[in-house]
């Protein structure tokens, strides 16, 4: 349980979103039902972000989708996904809890439109717009690498919905401070970065790709340098909050991200390694840092490593 003294240290916003802790769930993990989410909210999360829901029904990519390699994960899912009308039910059960993020993704401005829409009626406080997924052709990181087609996404989701919308950057990219920019220009409530790394298994007895994808996203431990550069990196060019994902499993990665510039951030593969439990121990070794040190609450951390 957490003191008031703790809950207040904790406490962060990004943007209008008030967040009690500043942990959140990545979309992906433990995100799928309402129950899963509200589990989350429960044991230390100060979000959860959905899993990233599409127009229609979507099986994914066929087996294997997934891989546990040196450093991390490999993931090839498909965006898999009930669709967004289907996916309702789940929110009901779940947004009642606490600030549930909607990640949506889609082809084009005016499903991405549409997607937030719903989402917004579901109770999300927030969007997220998947612009960044490494293994799903005509979707994420293929959209996602031009800046004025970000821009013409985040103009068309801000124009449909009255709830912050926040866009998820590739680091597949020399480009990410321009796309950064381009979220900020097109009127985006803020950044979150990174999603995965493009990367690939070769199996030496097969000599085939492990994955049926070939190609899949890097998750844990040995993408959190790339984020935290990457985070810090966007820190220069623009005012509109950061969200930092990458490789956190303990205090110090959070805190890293945190001094890079990021006001709040997430957490994904370390659910897999650590369990849920992962939350409540982060929070509790972040705030007992932040006394050590003389941190009164996340802001004071919030870009040091700038100065």
């Amino acid at each position: 349980m957490f003191t008031l003294y703790q809950i207040y240290m904790l406490v962060t916003s990004v943007g209008k979103i008030r967040l009690e802790r500043p942990g959140m769930v990545a979309s992906g993990i433990m995100d799928e039902t309402g129950p899963s989410m509200v589990r989350m909210l429960r044991s230390g999360a100060g979000a959860v972000v959905t899993k990233s829901i599409g127009i229609e029904p979507n099986p994914g990519h066929p087996n294997p989708t997934f891989t546990e390699v040196k450093g991390g994960y490999i993931n090839a899912m498909g965006l898999p996904n009930p669709g967004i009308e289907l996916f309702g039910k789940e929110m009901e059960v779940a947004a009642k809890s606490g600030n549930i993020i909607g990640s949506i993704y889609g082809a084009n401005p005016a499903e991405f439109s549409k997607l937030a829409v719903k989402m917004e009626e579901y109770g999300a406080a927030a969007v997220e717009l998947n612009l960044s997924c490494p293994h799903a052709t005509g979707y994420g990181m293929e959209l996602g690498t031009d800046p004025e087609t970000i821009s013409s996404i985040v103009s068309a989701v801000k124009s449909s919905v009255s709830i912050p919308v926040w866009t998820k950057l590739t680091p597949n990219t020399h480009m990410i401070k321009d796309l950064a920019l381009a979220v900020q220009n097109a009127g985006g409530d803020a950044v979150v970065a990174i999603n995965t790394v493009k990367s690939m298994v070769i199996s030496p007895q097969f000599g085939k790709p492990i994955l049926s994808n070939k190609f899949g996203g890097l998750s844990g431990p040995a993408v959190r340098s790339i984020g935290v550069r990457a985070v810090f990196d966007i820190r220069t060019v623009v005012d509109i909050p950061i969200v930092g994902v990458g490789g956190i499993s303990d205090w110090k990665d959070a805190a890293q991200y945190i001094m890079a510039g990021a006001c709040a951030f997430q957490i994904g593969s370390a659910i897999g390694t650590k369990g849920i439990e992962v939350f409540e121990t982060i929070n509790s070794e972040l705030e007992r840092f932040m006394k050590e040190y003389g941190y009164g609450s996340i802001q004071d951390m919030v870009g040091v490593a700038h100065e």
